[in-house]
């Protein structure tokens, strides 16, 4: 159970349950806007379904579920770490099929973000991470599934808007959902106490909508590897949050490890900047 998540409020959800709820969440909310603001971003010729049921499913629906289920199994930092080797693979498979092309920057900027990405989620020092081979093998196919959403929104980047992705995405992670549970038990469930109301609220608005929109966004301007190497700034993002909101310190380690992200962010941006592939804007 996703205890870890809710747990100071004495609220519980399934895995599944808290990913079938921020898929439907999510959904309901950028559908109604869209209808409202851009309804243009609705129209997608039939022979693009296939592909986003395929982008939905994978990328929405079982990468949050993996994910939830390596927190499960193995906790925050572990989760965190495992899903973040996703750039790795992006790499490998962005050079090997996608044309990216492949300079010594690359690997070496994954390294430096992935090693930041570990210092920054304590698997050196006092914490340590936890080690369980159930939530090492959720956590590395939650890493093959966000590899997955990167690629295949690099894919269709350049096809389709930004907004017609997310809709369409969280749509089939919706239907999946709905199929998988028979119905809206999981929004029941997630709706059934105010707290979980709000929690499942805030990770869908805050949580998904925005950070994976603007990283769709992101996708048609820079390349996919470049995209999963400034992803790894999340927990960065999160622990200097935690520093300023929460009153939580920050160590030594940890301030390395941002700085070696920020390192591996800048090091990649720059590289491209200077070698003329950033793509002009729109």
């Amino acid at each position: 159970m996703a205890k870890g998540l809710f747990g100071r409020f004495a609220f519980t959800l399934e895995p599944a349950q808290l990913s079938a709820a921020r898929a439907g969440t999510s959904f309901i909310a950028i559908a109604l806007l869209l209808v409202a603001w851009r309804r243009s971003a609705f129209r997608l010729p039939l022979r693009a379904l296939p592909f986003m049921v395929v982008f939905g499913v994978a990328g929405q629906a079982l990468l949050h579920l993996t994910y939830y289920m390596a927190i499960a199994h193995a906790g925050v930092a572990t989760a965190i770490l495992l899903q973040y080797l996703a750039p790795v693979l992006v790499m490998i498979v962005s050079v090997l099929f996608l044309g990216e092309r492949f300079t010594l920057v690359l690997p070496a900027a994954v390294s430096l973000a992935v090693v930041g990405c570990a210092l920054m989620v304590g698997a050196v020092g006092s914490r340590g991470l936890t080690v369980s081979n159930t939530g090492i093998a959720w956590g590395l196919v939650s890493a093959a599934f966000f590899s997955c959403y990167i690629l295949m929104g690099k894919v269709a980047a350049g096809r389709y808007s930004s907004w017609t992705l997310l809709v369409y995405g969280l749509g089939a992670a919706s239907l999946f959902w709905l199929v998988y549970f028979r119905g809206f038990s999981a929004l029941a469930a997630a709706y059934s106490a105010p707290v979980g109301a709000v929690a499942v609220l805030f990770i869908s608005l805050v949580g998904t909508l925005l950070p994976f929109g603007l990283f769709l966004k992101a996708l048609e301007y820079i390349e996919a590897t470049e995209a999963g190497i400034t992803a790894t700034l999340e927990p960065v993002v999160a622990g200097v949050g935690a520093f300023l909101l929460l009153g939580e310190a920050l160590t030594v380690v940890q301030l390395v490890g941002a700085a070696l992200v920020i390192a591996a962010i800048v090091l990649v941006q720059t590289t491209t900047l200077r070698d003329g592939m950033l793509p002009p804007g729109d």
